[in-house]
């Protein structure tokens, strides 16, 4: 069993990063197996070596080990060229200059009972869907035809060890095309986005478990999704519970009061920092 544990370096870890690096590390342990630490740096502009350094450091100091070198997505570029290629060689992708702002305008107000947003943001009207890869200019996207891609079948389905829904879930085409709709698979300026970069690299490593949170789950269909396209392993997942504020908004990067850091600094121990996020 191998699982992992992938932040940004964008920003101070928080109490919900304390609380997905700990619950990856336990299940590890109880499995007796590997958990790894990667650093899903592939936005260059925002991720910060400070920022990293301050990872290694909070998390050495909970308590986690982790093999070493740790991987880091900026190095991955080949292989996420390679994952490109396999897809644009199935006819599955086509190149998009569209600004959100053309995309808000396109979409239009939606249908009675069908999502305008998904987990990839606001759901893609398909403007630029009849473009051939050969017209790929430098500021384009490249996204994934996601109809085409669900006619490559037949789809696996995913295990899932969570909390909230575990069991065996299909994919479900009809959902994914209206509720996910046509994803980003590159980015401008980027070798990949998101969704590839993190199927690509667990498969590198040979993840098992994908441990992360609640509201990455509606995400998951995309990952299984472009892990059979590749030819990959589907992994097993777990979605744990998400940490959230006095408010019951899940906390983000700039919840600095609620940082790792600032915790260590006034005082707290490793064992104060289980007790709050619940362990």
């Amino acid at each position: 069993m191998i699982t992992r544990f992938a932040p940004s370096p964008t920003g101070p870890l928080h109490l919900g990063h304390a609380f997905s690096a700990l619950t990856a590390f336990n299940l590890a342990q109880a499995a007796g197996g590997t958990f790894l630490l990667r650093m899903d740096d592939i936005d260059r502009e925002r991720s910060k070596p400070e920022y990293e350094q301050m990872a290694f450091e909070d998390l050495a100091w909970l308590g986690l080990t982790w093999p070493e070198p740790v991987m880091r997505q900026s190095r991955s570029g080949d292989r996420f060229r390679a994952a490109l290629g396999q897809l644009a060689d199935l006819g599955l992708t086509y190149p998009c200059s569209c600004s959100r702002g053309d995309i808000a305008a396109a979409a239009g107000a939606p249908q009675e009972g069908v999502p305008e947003f998904g987990p990839d943001g606001r759901i893609y009207p398909g403007t630029c869907r009849e473009r051939p890869m050969s017209d790929l200019k430098p500021d384009d996207a490249i996204r994934l035809d996601m109809a085409k891609a669900l006619e490559h079948g037949p789809l696996p389905g995913f295990h899932e060890t969570g909390p909230e829904r575990p069991g065996t879930h299909a994919l479900d085409p009809r959902g994914m095309i209206e509720g996910i709709g046509d994803v980003v698979v590159a980015r401008k300026g980027q070798a990949a986005a998101y969704h590839l970069c993190v199927v690509v690299d667990d498969t590198a490593q040979g993840v098992t478990l994908v441990t992360r949170g609640m509201d990455l789950f509606d995400a998951t269909p995309i990952h299984v999704l472009l892990a059979h396209l590749l030819g990959f392993p589907v992994p097993h997942y777990h979605h744990h519970r998400l940490i959230r504020d006095e408010a019951g908004k899940r906390l983000a990067k700039r919840d600095d009061a609620r940082a790792i850091r600032k915790y260590r600094e006034d005082g707290a121990t490793p064992e104060d920092i289980r007790a709050m996020v619940g362990l």
